[in-house]
């Protein structure tokens, strides 16, 4: 039987395992080079997400230098809320229920106060105004613009308390609308509260600000032809993003302003002429009076009411016997008698 083993055979194996040795060396040394070349700082792999996937150009000295991206996901939305108030006045109910809104709480009977107005003039429209202007270019995503008292007879609410009805809120709505009022009744204000053409220079009551609203419209906005009807639903409280408000220019912002500066109407009227032209600032037709079983459930999230016409539905929303709340509501009633709540505050 031959040897398998002899002194010729091993010599060979050793070679063979030699060179072997050799190229699985070299092998993993470009390997190595390679990998090195590709990756910054001697990483092999980098997810997706942190990874600036644009190749280098030729003005980056090395590959190594190509910048290093955080995904910190989807950036919140800002939302904050515009107050109208005087010094008697209390909003720190929306710093207490709403801490994640930015707060900006106006003065305007105090040329001392954090935030105030130019001049104490055309009511909530001022503040309004001043601070789109003063924040133009750096407005957050959502604004709403409220009035200061949390008890207000203008609440949308069945105790006209603000905390349910901004709770209630629908701020994607308002982001796919870019506008939304924060009310839904008609009692005030729909189907078609001014009549420009028809009450042209009457002064009385009733009219509101119907006699001066004609005048004022083609002073404020040249280009458009006054319209015969303006209706929606009152009461100067409504919502708007960022991009509905860019949509136009910051000059037009200071115009309307300056109308309210120099006008020689009185601030219920000229406050009144801009709490009816809001809507028609922001893109509304002239007459934006939703159907308010469609409001509630789009604005407030609130839906399937028994709505008995248009402009009411039952346990939202009823006109107060007096603008005043009595003292102590929503506990105490209109005759001094203890009542319940008619909604949860939630």
């Amino acid at each position: 039987m031959p040897r398998l083993v002899t002194a010729r055979n091993a010599v060979i194996l050793v070679n063979v395992l030699v060179l072997s040795a050799l190229f699985l060396h070299l092998r993993f040394a470009l390997f190595d080079r390679n990998a090195s070349a590709a990756s910054p700082a001697g990483l092999t792999h980098l997810p997706d997400e942190l990874y600036d996937e644009q190749q280098a150009n030729e003005a980056s000295p090395t590959p190594s230098e190509r910048p290093l991206k955080a995904n910190a996901g989807i950036k919140p939305r800002r939302t904050a809320v515009v107050v109208a108030s005087q010094r008697s006045e209390n909003a720190t109910w929306l710093i207490d229920y709403f801490p994640q809104w930015e707060k900006n709480i106006y003065q305007v009977d105090d040329p001392n106060a954090p935030l105030t107005v130019p001049k104490n003039k055309g009511r909530e429209s001022m503040v309004y105004l001043t601070y789109i202007i003063d924040h133009y270019t750096s407005l957050p995503d959502n604004i709403l613009f409220v009035h200061p008292t949390r008890y207000q007879w203008h609440n949308d609410d069945p105790d006209y308390d603000g905390v349910p009805m901004l709770r209630h809120f629908q701020l994607p709505y308002l982001e796919k609308e870019g506008y939304a009022n924060i009310r839904c009744a008609w009692s005030l204000g729909c189907p078609n509260e001014i009549k420009p053409l028809d009450e042209q220079g009457q002064h009385r009551e009733a009219i509101h600000a119907g006699g001066a609203y004609k005048l004022a419209f083609q002073q404020l906005f040249p280009e458009t032809e006054v319209p015969s009807a303006v209706g929606v639903s009152c009461c100067a409280q409504f919502a708007a993003t960022k991009e509905k408000i860019m949509e136009r220019k910051k000059e037009e912002y200071v115009k309307y302003r300056d109308w309210i500066l120099e006008t020689d109407l009185e601030d219920a009227i000229s406050g009144r002429i801009f709490e009816y032209s809001w809507h028609i600032i922001f893109g509304k037709p002239a007459v934006h009076c939703p159907r308010a079983e469609d409001c509630y459930c789009n604005v407030f999230g609130v839906c399937n009411l028994t709505c008995e016409d248009q402009g009411s539905c039952a346990g939202r929303y009823s006109l107060p016997p007096y603008a005043t709340l009595p003292q102590g509501w929503p506990y105490i009633g209109w005759e001094g008698e203890e009542r319940q709540r008619a909604a949860p505050e939630e």
